[in-house]
């Protein structure tokens, strides 16, 4: 990796198009933004409002290469890669298992492959990092042959940003990271939680696809599998509308009717019973997960908070960790009201475990990915 290292990372989300030129190795964002209410028929626009802003920056002829952040590599993608047009028919096929995510990122890949034909374009898959996951927190307990048959197992998901903040936690606390136990809380409208021991992850809450796991603003999470066939066999639904309510009209959204988390905390504020109750489940489903992980890691050194909600929301740090004393973890109140977005330490001088809020930068992961994979 050199100094001339100028990398365009996009980011695609369900409807939005966030971008960041980044130049390496200094970490530098030169330049970023983010298209917000990319409709169905907008990513020409979208990319093309990157394109525009990249090329008054004058950085246009200064990029070195193109980095897509690409939610679910499945079996196929493990790691960084260079990305042809097999590729993208990979990730194509891959939007089976992450119906609101691929398809947009192979929509941004597409414009932008065309807007910036000359320099390497690089996928950087969510699921590389759980790619090595134990067999024990990877394999459902089905049929073996159906699993096998159909490539079903945990794969897990945010692992560019859990990777991110386990390595930021170490270096904030200047320890080795081989040394520490930790667990990371990706919380946003999407919401994870992993177990990471030795900066390698042993257990995480999204599984085959991104339904499991933590409540999140449009999906539930976990969810006893005998509701869909309750509603398929007596509740009139098809696959289609049981697809629309796991992922459109679940979690926040479907307890509260508010899936912004803005919105429920005035909800709450303003005394609506619905909206308390759906924080409520949301930090039960946080403790739950976090005690779980506890004991699959033998104890934990550090809990990490990040992610949109993880990083600004104060209030759910404190509750999601509230009666937690009794195994090491205590939120020290004036800290964390005080840490605004971090990063800082946000646990009591008591506290075994220390708790950490700590920014994720994707953008600047994946940065350092591509500049590694596309320079060698």
């Amino acid at each position: 990796m050199t100094r001339s290292d100028v990398v365009l990372v996009l980011n695609a989300g369900s409807s939005s198009l966030k971008y960041q030129v980044v130049r390496l190795p200094s970490g530098e964002e030169v330049r970023g933004d983010h298209v917000e209410r990319v409709g169905a028929d907008g990513w020409d626009a979208a990319v093309n409002d990157v394109v525009t802003a990249v090329e008054a920056a004058g950085l246009a002829d200064h990029l070195t290469a193109v980095g897509h952040r690409v939610v679910h590599g499945g079996d196929l993608h493990r790691v960084p890669t260079v990305i042809d047009d097999a590729i993208v028919g990979d990730l194509e096929a891959l939007g089976r298992l992450a119906p609101l995510h691929n398809p947009p990122a192979v929509e941004g890949i597409r414009r932008a492959r065309t807007a910036y034909p000359r320099v390497p374009h690089v996928a950087v898959f969510d699921t590389a990092f759980f790619s090595d996951l134990p067999a024990v927190a990877t394999t459902y307990a089905i049929d073996h042959d159906v699993a096998a048959a159909e490539g079903i197992r945990r794969f897990g998901m945010h692992g560019i940003s859990h990777e991110y903040v386990a390595g930021r936690a170490a270096e904030l606390l200047d320890r080795d990271p081989t040394a520490l136990n930790q667990i990371t809380l990706h919380l946003g409208n999407g919401a994870s939680a992993a177990a990471v021991r030795a900066g390698r992850p042993v257990e995480t809450s999204m599984g085959l696809t991104p339904l499991e796991g933590l409540v999140m603003g449009t999906r539930g999470g976990d969810l006893d599998p005998g509701v869909l066939l309750h509603l398929l066999r007596h509740g009139g639904y098809d696959v289609d509308r049981l697809d629309d309510l796991l992922h459109h009209r679940s979690g926040l959204q479907g307890i509260a009717g508010a899936s912004d988390f803005r919105d429920l905390v005035a909800a709450i504020d303003g005394g609506d019973d619905r909206a308390r109750l759906a924080y409520d489940v949301y930090c039960h489903r946080i403790r739950k997960y976090v005690g779980a992980y506890l004991a699959v890691l033998d104890g934990a050194d550090v809990v990490v908070f990040t992610g949109g909600v993880g990083e600004n929301v104060p209030r759910v740090r404190e509750d999601a960790l509230a009666r937690l004393d009794r195994l090491g973890i205590e939120v020290d109140t004036e800290r964390n009201r005080a840490a605004g977005a971090g990063p800082a330490v946000i646990s009591g001088s008591s506290s075994r475990v220390t708790v950490l809020v700590v920014p994720t930068n994707e953008e600047l992961a994946i940065a350092r990915k591509v500049a590694a994979l596309a320079g060698g």
